[in-house]
């Protein structure tokens, strides 16, 4: 298996390496005393979660699921708002 340095890393991933030392932390890695490599499976766990967008609307967009047990139709989470006649009175 392949180890990286953080300059390959960089490289691969084409950010800057003080971007990946910034963010070490958040990211996959391994750590052998101070020496910290990155596998190829890493960099694409790095490059699939950080650097990959999916549309949030549109027809290409993901929806989510919906919760289990909820009925089947796609707005049946939604619930009415409460009476504005109530928040008026309240008001004055």
């Amino acid at each position: 298996m392949r180890r990286h340095t953080y300059p390959e890393a960089a490289s691969i991933l084409r950010v800057e390496e003080s971007w990946l030392r910034r963010h070490i932390k958040k990211l996959p890695h391994s750590k052998k005393g101070r020496v910290v490599t990155f596998s190829d499976a890493d960099l694409q766990r790095i490059d699939d979660v950080l650097f990959h967008h999916e549309p949030a609307t549109g027809p290409l967009a993901v929806t989510p699921a919906p919760p289990s047990g909820a009925s089947s139709h796609p707005m049946s989470y939604l619930r009415p708002l409460p009476s504005r006649g109530r928040a008026l009175e309240n008001a004055s």
